[in-house]
Formats: C-alpha cells, sequence, structure tokens
C-alpha cells in the first residue's frame, strides 16, 4: 500500500494549536512532525476545497488518531503538524482504517485531487524549546482567539549555535525583567531540515495587534533591548520572517 504509506505522511499531524498540551516547567521539550505543501496559487481555492472533503470523509468515517490543525502562510504554504509521541509514531498507517471504509479507489482518488494543487512538498521535524519560550501563564500553542502568526526563523552555523542560543535566552530574561506583553515561543530544527535555525513564533489577534504590542516592546524593553538583540544578530548568519494564520477550517479532531 504505497499510496496509503504516503498518505500517512501527509497527514498523520497537526498544527502548532490543536490542545493546551504543555506546561511551562514541563522538562521535556516536545518534537512535532511538520508536513509542508508549497501550493500553487491558481490552486488554492481547490487545495482548501479538497482538504474541507477529506475531513468531511474523516468525521463521517469517525477516524480516530489523526488529529490535525492547518496553518497557512501567506505565500501560499500550508503547514500541518504533529505532536509525536516517540519514534513509533513514524511507523503508524493511521489512513487504513479510512482507507478500508472509504474504499481504495475513492481514497486514492481524493489523493489524486490533492497532488494536482502542488508540485512540491515535504516533510520535517521541530522541536519547541520549553527553557527559550516566554509565556508566562504557562507553555501553550493553544492561543484562543489569537489565530494571526508571525514566524520569526533565525539561521546560525553550528559554531554559532550555543552562542546564539545563550543570547536569546538573555532576551527572555529582560523579557520577564520588564514583565513584557507580547508571548513566544521558541522552536529548533530536526532532523529533515536544512541547515539550523531558532524559530521563534508569537501569536496575535490580528495584524494590527501584532504591530501594536510590538511596538509597545520595543519601547519597555529600551536601549537594554537592542543592545541584546544586536548582540544576537552577530550569530545569526540569515534572518526571515514569514506571516500567516492558523486555519480552524482546515482542522480535524476526532472523537475522544
Amino acid at each position: 500500500m504505497k499510496n496509503v504509506n504516503l498518505i500517512t505522511l501527509f497527514l498523520a499531524i497537526v498544527v502548532f494549536q490543536t490542545s493546551e498540551l504543555f506546561a511551562q516547567n514541563s522538562n521535556v521539550n516536545q518534537a512535532f512532525w511538520v508536513h509542508e505543501d508549497q501550493v500553487k496559487p491558481s490552486m488554492i481555492k481547490e487545495y482548501e476545497a479538497v482538504t474541507k472533503d477529506f475531513i468531511d470523509q474523516c468525521k463521517k468515517h469517525d477516524l480516530k488518531d489523526s488529529d490535525w490543525s492547518t496553518a497557512s502562510i501567506d505565500d501560499g504554504t500550508y503547514l500541518s503538524i504533529s505532536p509525536i509521541k516517540s519514534m513509533a509514531d513514524f511507523d503508524k498507517n493511521t489512513m487504513a482504517p479510512l482507507a478500508e471504509k472509504m474504499g481504495e479507489e475513492e481514497f486514492t482518488k481524493i489523493f489524486s485531487r490533492f497532488n494536482k494543487c502542488y508540485d512540491t512538498h515535504r516533510d520535517y521535524v521541530v522541536h519547541l524549546i520549553n527553557d527559550m519560550s516566554y509565556m508566562p501563564g504557562g507553555l501553550t500553542t493553544n492561543t484562543l482567539g489569537e489565530d494571526y502568526r508571525k514566524w520569526h526563523f533565525f539561521h546560525v552555523t553550528p559554531e554559532n549555535v550555543a552562542n546564539l542560543r545563550t543570547k536569546m535566552k538573555d532576551i527572555k530574561s529582560l523579557y520577564e525583567k520588564k514583565d513584557a506583553k507580547q508571548h513566544f515561543r521558541v522552536y529548533r530544527n530536526g532532523f529533515g531540515n536544512s541547515g539550523d535555525y531558532y524559530l521563534v513564533v508569537i501569536s496575535a489577534k490580528d495584524a494590527q495587534s501584532y504591530a501594536k504590542t510590538s511596538q509597545e516592546t520595543d519601547i519597555l524593553l529600551g536601549e537594554e533591548g537592542e543592545k541584546l538583540f544586536d548582540e544576537m544578530l552577530k550569530y545569526v548568519y540569515r534572518y526571515e520572517s514569514k506571516t500567516g494564520r492558523m486555519r480552524p477550517d482546515l482542522a480535524y479532531l476526532s472523537k475522544k
């Protein structure tokens, strides 16, 4: 069942927001399996339509153990991400019961529709780093009412990883000292990625809220914050930011 294995890889997934999975005092850094589709601009409507059709089939046949959320980035990238409990998760074929209930012909047909929507896609792993993230009320990926997302990528060479980590922790300490209102989660690349990076994810209600809170935070941190950011960037060889939002309408949560 080669097709089923590929489909399992595509869908054993959830984005950065399915449930309140994490406590701030946890000593375990949660790993996530991320699937990324670079959707053709002309096929975005079809991609979302087939995703919704597939979700309807999952609900109809009560698919278990394959919950996922979805995030869309403004450049046409769609992310699906699933928390990984152990390496055994990679061997599970959670789509097999659905394929059996739908029938292989119908099951394959719906993924043929997916395949027309993109030329490239990939899978990789990231780790949520608890002691570098700043969420005073408790570390969680479920930011209710704040579906807007800003992803900040800090690309780093292997020789500078430790230095960058130290500076990022210094910045977190300053946020704590100043009781900053803008919270963030920090992720570290795992296997399947090209190169090393730290990813800072910030949630907000919308673009206006993000801009307002960012400006207030810059003022609050003042010269001390500006100096720390300048020092941190010395260890970054490339920076990029992406904007998007969570897509609850493209998510699936199985009945428990």
